[in-house]
């Protein structure tokens, strides 16, 4: 089988390699040289694939190498000391080769996640009252002791909190080199089991919360048109924020006709701010609505890996009492929540990560 995905893998890589030729010579081609649009096109083009095409192409040289070195060693004609040379040759080639190997198999299933440095999060407190926003909270703190540890950015876009410090939604838009790769398993149901703060009989209650990840990425080649699409109300915002809250419509919220996709932003004392705040996120869930619907090849893969990514599906449970955290997906039991909750998700990720990975290389 290991066999099997290697040589899949292989001529995939093959075909991107052709397919780098072939966009470099249209470079030449003077109809595209003077084309702005389709010379940047191809130019990034290019320069995703070389990702995969310059180690592949070191892979293929190294691979013919290590072949004649072989040979050479296998020939009685040959001298003693060149037969010696060549065997040494390949004890030195044979490893680089393989690590190759296996960091291109990295390579290629994460391909279309690493080119994603932008991600809008959603978390929010599901059934459980007071506790499940509290959860949420909690889940936010996590999430930012994580991404402060791999020095990614977060920016809440928007925040309703609860009556009890917690949080009954919150938008974050998180920003880092491959972020998508670290946090992209994050969508579903999380489910806690604990004591609440406030229960005075020592009672275990369970409660939820969701999150949502969707990617952010460069290019969302999505056209809106803002005033025939959408429809647009605008509100005073809710909740605490003194007098300008009260007395300033400045909340938005966003409804795609064609979808039937709302946005709300309530963040902001600014009715602009707020609107660009919502049409970002609005073209966000309307580049994830309609990846879905395509259902390529990459979301067929990842699927095969975190389901279908819906809020209503149990991914985690915390289990406090227990100090246990289980993902259901890849039946993994860590009995340290105390650190996972405190943002050490390295292990947790790193063994979603390697699951998915074999997922998705027996899909090339």
């Amino acid at each position: 089988m290991a066999v099997e995905v290697d040589e899949r893998l292989l001529a995939r890589l093959e075909e991107l390699s052709l397919r780098s030729e072939d966009l470099n010579e249209q470079l030449c081609d003077p109809a595209v040289s003077s084309n702005p649009i389709k010379l940047v096109s191809i130019t990034k083009e290019i320069g995703r694939l070389r990702r995969l095409v310059d180690p592949y192409r070191l892979l293929r040289k190294m691979r013919i190498e290590l072949t004649d070195a072989q040979a050479i060693t296998l020939d009685k004609t040959q001298d003693d000391d060149i037969r010696e040379m060549a065997s040494m040759e390949v004890d030195e080639l044979t490893p680089q080769s393989d690590a190759l190997l296996e960091k291109l198999k990295s390579l290629i299933v994460t391909d279309d996640d690493a080119a994603i440095n932008s991600i809008i999060m959603e978390i929010r407190a599901g059934t459980g009252g007071d506790e499940a926003a509290l959860f949420a909270r909690d889940l936010y703190n996590m999430y930012q002791r994580y991404c402060e540890k791999k020095k990614f950015t977060v920016e809440v876009l928007d925040i309703s909190g609860s009556d009890v410090g917690g949080f009954k939604d919150i938008v974050l838009n998180i920003k880092g080199e491959e972020v998508y790769r670290y946090l992209g398993y994050e969508s579903g149901g999380h489910r806690v089991q604990r004591v609440p703060d406030t229960e005075t009989q020592g009672r275990i209650h369970t409660s939820a919360a969701t999150v949502a990840v969707l990617p952010e990425p460069e290019e969302i080649n999505i056209t809106i048109d803002w005033d025939k699409d959408v429809d647009e109300f605008v509100s005073r915002a809710g909740g605490p924020g003194g007098q300008n809250v009260n007395k300033v419509s400045s909340a938005i919220k966003l409804q795609h006709k064609e979808t039937g996709i709302t946005v709300s932003m309530r963040d902001d004392k600014s009715q602009h701010k707020n609107r660009s705040k919502a049409r970002r996120i609005m073209k966000t869930r309307l580049y994830d609505h309609f990846q879905k619907i395509g259902d390529d090849e990459r979301s067929a893969a990842r699927k095969t890996m975190v389901g279908s990514g819906d809020r209503s599906q149990r991914i985690r449970t915390y289990n406090f009492p227990q100090n246990r955290l289980t993902d259901h997906r890849i039946r993994l039991d860590l009995h340290s929540l105390d650190k996972v909750i405190q943002g050490e998700m390295d292990q947790l990720i790193d063994a979603l990560q390697t699951h998915d990975k074999e997922q998705r290389l027996q899909n090339i």
